[in-house]
Formats: structure tokens, sequence, C-alpha cells
């Protein structure tokens, strides 16, 4: 009859030590994928709020699938073409930001969720600030990160 016998404990603690290692390093990359995907976000909001197609070019994803707030649903071309079709010398109505940014990440995936802010640059009487609550799959190829799908809904009041 075969008995088996205990690891060792420098084979437990070998185990151990390899587990926290592997442990910490995930949360570093993890960590410097959420700071990655958080200046993403600011510099494609700042670049929104201007009408800027190259933002909008690094941002998403060629296989963008996007669903407005308005219940519409369209692809990167799409977009890229309304965005080359508006009059960028003119003074953009709206300036974006985002509150409320929620980011986990999953290895080469991480959603992102967030308020968006729509502040209006205007000062006629019915001009409000709007707020949807906005969320985003990236996914990181070749080292970008870039927007896979999307999902805008107005904030109910």
């Amino acid at each position: 009859m075969r008995t088996l016998s205990l690891p060792s404990f420098t084979q437990v603690t070998v185990v151990l030590l390899a587990m926290l290692s592997m442990n910490a390093w995930s949360q570093d990359s993890n960590n410097a994928a959420e700071g990655e995907l958080r200046s993403l976000l600011d510099a494609f909001l700042a670049g929104a709020s201007r009408g800027d197609v190259v933002v909008h070019e690094r941002f998403w994803d060629d296989e963008l699938v996007y669903t407005s707030s308005a219940g519409t649903r369209t692809k990167k071309q799409s977009i890229l073409k309304t965005i080359a079709g508006t009059e960028h010398t003119e003074k953009h109505s709206q300036v974006y930001s985002a509150e409320n940014v929620d980011i986990r990440v999953y290895g080469e995936f991480a959603v992102v969720a967030f308020m968006l802010v729509a502040t209006p640059q205007t000062e006629a009487e019915d001009a409000s600030t709007n707020y949807y609550f906005n969320t985003g799959t990236f996914r990181e190829k070749d080292g970008q990160w870039r927007a896979i799908a999307w999902q805008a809904t107005v904030k109910a009041e």
C-alpha cells in the first residue's frame, strides 16, 4: 500500500509566494489598463466636444456596434461620416465630460461605465445640461484599447 506524503513547508511556501506574486502582477496590470482607459476616455470626450474626427477614428474599433440614446444602432463608418460632415470651424454646442467612471478590466477586454454630462455652450434659455448613462466594451488589440460595443441611455429625470 502506498502512502501519500504531505508537501513540505518549503514547497507550500513557494507555491503561496508564486500565487501572491501572480496576483500582484495581475493587479498592477489591471491598474495600468484602467489608467490607459481613463486617459483614452478623457481624450475622447475632449475631442468629441470639438468634433475631432481623428479622436473618433482612434477611439472606435472597426467592428463597433453603437446603440444611441435615441434607440438607433450604427457602426464606426457612419459615425465618422456624420462627424466629417459637420463644420469644424463653428463653435460646438456641447462640452462632454464623465462622472462616476467605473472601469473593469478582464484581460484583453474591459467595460467602462460612466455618466456622460453634456453641458451646453450657449446662453439660450432652453439650453440645459443633459445626462446619459454610457457603457462601452473595449478590446485591447495591438497594444491599443478600442471600443467594440457602446450603449448610451438618457438618464431618467
